[in-house]
């Protein structure tokens, strides 16, 4: 974690009428179980019109709209949180890799990156995903890689996809939103 407090504290109870029609759905189930709102919507909730663009987009990403299968967009996720030093998007999206199908194994191979012992495919994905967070751009060798192993929208998607969780690990670290109860962090993932 970048900060141990929040610069922009989660909300509670006092919210204004648009704050609480906007977190009204979350927490409700899908991706992330049913239960209290997660703190990095409690948090964008003091700026309630763009949570609800941020769960626009947001929901296109972890959809079935994203052309990914649920694996390797987790795969993207995790190592664009890993490389922005986002403890929150790392600790949230563990579970949720671990639902869709990545090992525990292959969660701490994404820490060490595309060269770490992946088929082709996997590690087409993780080196775009490095390039990406390196210099905004995937290279043509790389792009290769991946329409070897991936149709052109799937490609698409990992740029979507990478881009997205890149803004949402700025947004994380930089309102310094904390662990939701009951999480512990990476010790990886620890800063300063």
């Amino acid at each position: 974690m970048r900060l141990s407090q929040p610069r922009v504290h989660p909300l509670t109870n006092d919210l204004t009428p648009e704050q609480a029609e906007v977190l009204a759905p979350l927490g409700q189930g899908g991706v992330i179980p049913a239960g209290p709102v997660l703190n990095i919507f409690r948090t964008l909730a003091h700026a309630p019109q763009a949570l609800k663009a941020f769960l626009t987009w947001g929901n296109y990403i972890l959809s079935k709209k994203n052309d990914l299968p649920a694996r390797e967009r987790e795969i993207v996720i995790l190592r664009t949180g890993f490389l922005c030093r986002s403890g929150y998007e790392w600790t949230q999206h563990v579970e949720i890799g671990l639902r869709c199908g990545l090992t525990p194994d292959e969660i701490q191979m994404l820490k060490a990156g595309p060269d770490a012992g992946w088929s082709p495919a996997d590690a087409a994905l993780v080196r775009a995903t490095d390039e990406l967070h390196a210099d905004q751009f995937i290279s043509n060798e790389t792009w290769t890689q991946l329409l070897t192993h991936f149709s052109q929208k799937q490609a698409m998607d990992v740029v979507f996809t990478a881009g997205q969780y890149t803004q949402v690990s700025m947004i994380l670290n930089t309102f310094g939103v904390q662990l939701d109860p009951g999480q512990t962090l990476d010790p990886d993932l620890r800063v300063g």
